[in-house]
């Protein structure tokens, strides 16, 4: 079984609502073929240009794989958030999967049984689509009305004013950045494409550390989101994912809180808190026929392995890739950038 192809049109947030002949109509009024055209030629010949794994282009300070900036922009452009909306955020490989299988989860509790769940049978990045890489025609069609939820991987600063200047909530989840590395360089170099260049690990390590990575620099995007949540703490929950899996059913509750769908005593006491838990476990979704055998396709022939987004998710498995000088580095690197900001790893 195979997941949705990724394409970067970008639609409202309400398009999730409506049939797959009322997007596809609206997809072609959204984007002016003019409109693409001037972002392709913006993104192919007038940004810097970097090679991580794959090219990147970087964009208002951060590095991005070109099909993704071109959602990016065209949602800066396009996109207007409801005050409904919920959006959750993060850098590549800080437990994306794992935050939007409990949102979706916990959001959707009181539409499907335990055997109905959509995340038996979808990848969770399916049940809820990337703002940058929404057309979601094959995603959405069996979820329930009015789902509120979206995705990013953009930085704050990236993120169109109709999500920053509304009454929209955003979940952020960031990692220790040791582990961050480890774990994208493992799903980076396992992306199969042409363009794709093999890099080891120690100059993929030199590289993260100089911000040159997928959404990087890490800390910067992880900056952005800690600053909006100091300032905006009623529309802002930042999270740690240490922490979470330190004690996921606080973090859980406190999460349904937020999104506005806090769990009812009765409901605790019958345990559905630790239901959702369970469902949305490492070792539950990674055994699952669609993230075992699925695949995920980009443009250009690019694609990757529904496994690979389950590697392990163990907190301080950098301790097996980075030498103790990589690790001081990047303690040094995260603790200069950090400074009095309150944050910490």
């Amino acid at each position: 079984m195979e997941s949705s192809v990724i394409s970067c049109e970008v639609n409202h947030a309400s398009d999730k609502r409506k049939t797959c002949k009322e997007e596809e109509e609206e997809e072609e009024l959204l984007v002016s073929p003019k409109t693409l055209e001037r972002i392709e030629e913006m993104i192919t010949t007038g940004l810097p240009e970097a090679n991580f794994f794959q090219p990147l282009r970087q964009y208002q300070g951060f590095w991005c794989f070109p099909v993704f900036l071109r959602g990016a922009i065209l949602a800066q452009e396009n996109f207007r958030a409801k005050p409904e909306d919920i959006f959750l955020c993060s850098a590549p490989k800080t437990g994306t999967t794992w935050l939007k299988a409990l949102s979706f989860a916990t959001v959707t509790r009181t539409h499907f049984d335990d055997s109905e769940s959509p995340l038996l049978r979808k990848l969770p990045h399916d049940c809820i689509p990337y703002l940058e890489h929404v057309s979601i025609k094959n995603s959405t069609r069996e979820l329930p009305p009015n789902l509120p939820l979206l995705s990013t991987h953009a930085p704050y600063s990236w993120l169109p004013n109709s999500i920053t200047e509304s009454g929209c909530k955003i979940v952020y989840i960031c990692r220790n950045p040791k582990d961050v590395f480890v774990s994208l360089w493992h799903f980076v170099r396992n992306i199969e494409s042409e363009n794709r260049e093999v890099i080891s690990l120690e100059e993929g390590f030199d590289l993260y550390c100089r911000g040159t990575s997928v959404y990087g620099p890490y800390l910067d995007h992880v900056l952005g989101y800690w600053k909006a949540s100091l300032e905006f703490p009623d529309r802002v929950l930042f999270l740690k994912y240490e922490e979470m899996m330190e004690d996921p059913a606080f973090y859980l509750k406190k999460l349904a809180e937020f999104m506005g769908y806090p769990f009812s005593l009765e409901e605790e006491n019958e345990g559905e808190v630790q239901k959702i838990i369970d469902l949305c476990s490492f070792d539950k979704l990674s055994s699952l026929e669609i993230n075992t055998k699925g695949k995920v396709y980009y443009d250009q022939g690019a694609m990757f392995n529904n496994h690979t987004l389950f590697r392990k998710g163990k907190v301080g498995d950098w301790k097996n890739y980075l030498t103790s000088e990589m690790a001081e580095r990047l303690d040094k690197i995260a603790e200069d950038k950090l400074g009095k900001s309150g944050l910490k790893f």
